[in-house]
């Protein structure tokens, strides 16, 4: 049963004084404000407390990849066999000490490198800015240090005088494969079959603060061979160079991404993950 409402049970709403004002009063204003400040004051801190988290990852990242390592994807096969296009690696900053290419936008904020006097070593697969337009990243093996005598013949490397030992391995119609010791280091380069004007080269004298850079792709590759004006990148400053090759961190095949979905998995090369060099 529901229960009536008996008037005398509760007082009656007073009518408003026909003078009452309807706007808020000055006190209504004041804690209006102080309301409206105190959650502008909250918000001010949040917006505060992630710009300051947003910051220090942003300066942490760009820390590390200035000073530690520095992720570098392969667009060409110059370097093939033992990197791939749509390999992406970890380039390591601190071996070589550091240049104005180890900071971001390349900034001339000094010369030379930072320690002085850490060199490159016979064998290193090194990242360097080109000398043609200190912009465009290259990665090549370094073959010869300052002072070094290097030629090729007959496509057989030629390092002060030696030739630097070399055991054919399997081959194809169309190409022929070596493994390369160099400085102790074992590597495969690749020659074509046919022979090739980068077959024979030189000798060259590398000059005080520069480097002679090779591809382990020898005829794919415009490397130190080939001059600047002929599309190569001749001998290569040390301050140029910005970090040493560490190791593969993923890879992936992009023939087979455009291919259809059901190929997607095998597009990623887990085999060449952790692969050092």
């Amino acid at each position: 049963m529901r229960a009536l409402h008996d008037p005398r049970t509760r007082p009656m709403n007073k009518p408003r004084p026909a003078d009452a004002t309807l706007y808020p009063t000055p006190a209504d204003i004041e804690n209006a404000r102080a309301r409206h400040a105190q959650r502008a004051e909250a918000l001010r801190l949040r917006l505060g407390g992630v710009t300051k988290v947003i910051g220090g990852a942003l300066l942490l990242a760009l820390t590390l990849r200035s000073l530690v390592f520095e992720p570098f994807t392969i667009t060409s096969p110059s370097m093939q066999p033992g990197l791939l296009v749509g390999d992406y690696l970890f380039v390591a900053k601190w071996p070589y000490g550091y240049s104005r290419y180890s900071l971001p936008l390349a900034l001339p904020l000094f010369e030379g490198r930072i320690p002085a006097g850490r060199m490159a070593k016979r064998g290193d697969v090194v990242v360097f800015k080109a000398t043609a337009d200190n912009r465009t990243d290259f990665i090549k093996r370094v073959i010869g240090l300052p002072g070094d005598s290097v030629a090729v013949t007959h496509g057989q490397l030629v390092l002060n005088g030696v030739a630097v030992p070399r055991v054919a391995e399997p081959a194809s119609a169309t190409q022929h494969r070596f493994r390369e010791t160099l400085a102790g280091r074992s590597y495969v380069v690749t020659h074509s079959a046919a022979d090739t004007p980068l077959d024979d080269f030189g000798p060259v004298v590398v000059p005080p603060d520069h480097y002679f850079m090779l591809g382990d792709n020898r005829d794919n590759s415009a490397d130190s061979r080939l001059a600047l004006i002929d599309g190569g990148v001749g001998m290569v400053p040390a301050g140029n160079l910005v970090g040493r090759a560490d190791r593969v961190f993923f890879s992936v095949d992009a023939a087979k991404l455009r291919q259809s979905p059901v190929h997607w998995g095998a597009a990623i090369r887990t085999d060449r993950i952790g692969a050092q060099f």
